[in-house]
Order: C-alpha cells, then structure tokens, then sequence
C-alpha cells in the first residue's frame, strides 16, 4: 500500500458526543482520547484514497472509511471536529 497521509485527513475526528477523540498528525501518528483518558490509543496509520489502516502500538490493526467528513472505524462514526457534519451529528 502507497504510504499517503493526505492533508485532507489530517486533524481531529470526534464522536457525536465527544467521548472519543483521534486527532490524525501529519507525521503519519493517531493519538486516540477515550473520555478523561488521554492517549488511550496511539500508533500510525496510512491513508490510501478514501480508506484508512491503523497499527496501534499494542499491536492490533484496524481499518476505516472516510466518506467526506465522517470517519468509519471502529464500528463508531467520526466526524471532523467543527465540520457541518459534526454539529448535525451533536443536534440529533
């Protein structure tokens, strides 16, 4: 796989309710906030067009989907924080 850590991914992808927070770095790492904890998850990942693979540092492997911005992964939908998509998720 092409290694690509496009600019259009880059930044933080937040649950609807803010619980989970994966902030996506240009140096190719993902640092993931589950609630109070910080750092829950860290490791890199690769973008290839719209598909995303995760290795975390604990040694597991997970992939996603971006489909403008939201994020598919983890069978939890992400939005872009801030994004229009974001702020329709919170108001539903």
């Amino acid at each position: 796989m092409e290694e690509h850590t496009g600019t259009s991914h880059l930044g933080m992808w937040v649950t609807s309710d803010n619980h989970i927070r994966q902030e996506l770095r240009a140096d190719g790492r993902y640092d993931e906030a589950r609630g109070t904890r910080a750092s829950a998850y860290t490791g890199r990942y690769e973008v290839s067009g719209e598909h995303i693979d995760y290795w975390d540092d604990t040694g597991f492997t997970a992939d996603g989907r971006f489909d403008g911005d939201v994020l598919h992964h983890g069978g939890y939908l992400f939005y872009r924080e801030g994004s229009r998509a974001h702020h329709a998720a919170q108001t539903t």
